[in-house]
């Protein structure tokens, strides 16, 4: 419990046994539960995760966003929060991303990792990749974001209900935040954050998931 708050740390995995060892062992004291929701991996990553105290889900539908829209409802608490398990989201930051959206009266915080605090954390391109997104989600939707990707959230858990997900892949995340900014009841914000290089090998398709992403925003925009 943080702040008199319950707290829920949502964690989509897939080969992530080396990742989520890390992860879990550096979880602050006051989340509440943590779900790891194991989309159909091939390595120890349920088991490692279960023998840390983890809560572990089973997805066998692949995705991104299928793991989350398993495992997001499954909380209780009075807050989400998300980070990858490959310990590439600092977990130090789940204590500033919470305080930020109590102190301020939020609902949705979204962790904002540009400009980078280590140059060396993500990829050029990636980097080049991740701007480009966030420039078109920028014009589609009219709203000064200035991470579109982030994949680290703090929420209310109340509100998740009213959003209108349909992405099962990466785009969930950019989707996420667009169902946060066009909900004129939700208070939404982004905060700078930490980010450090991933723990394991690489799963992300630059090119792929890069042209995936930006033709869902150009759909989730005309044609939701």
């Amino acid at each position: 419990m943080y702040r008199g708050k319950t707290v829920t740390a949502v964690i989509p995995c897939y080969n992530e046994e080396e990742g989520i060892r890390f992860v879990i062992e550096k979880m602050p004291e006051f989340v509440d539960e943590i779900i790891v929701v194991d989309n159909n991996s091939t390595d120890r990553t349920s088991e490692v995760a279960k023998g840390l105290g983890a809560r572990v889900i089973f997805e066998k539908r692949k995705g991104y966003g299928r793991a989350y829209k398993t495992g997001i409802p499954a909380a209780e608490t009075d807050f989400v929060v998300t980070l990858d398990g490959d310990g590439s989201y600092p977990l130090d930051e789940i204590r500033r991303l919470l305080d930020h959206l109590m102190d301020n009266d939020l609902d949705f915080v979204s962790g904002r990792r540009f400009p980078l605090k280590q140059s060396k954390s993500m990829h050029f391109m990636n980097q080049v990749g991740n701007t480009a997104l966030t420039i078109v989600m920028l014009l589609l939707y009219f709203r000064n974001i200035k991470d579109s990707q982030s994949g680290m959230w703090a929420f209310k858990s109340s509100i998740y209900k009213d959003f209108k997900m349909t992405s099962d892949g990466m785009p969930f995340s950019e989707e996420l935040k667009i169902e946060a900014i066009i909900s004129p009841d939700v208070k939404f914000e982004e905060f700078h954050i930490d980010y450090h290089e991933r723990i394991g090998e690489v799963k992300l398709n630059m090119w792929e998931d890069g042209i995936r992403n930006l033709l869902f925003l150009v759909k989730k925009r005309f044609f939701r």
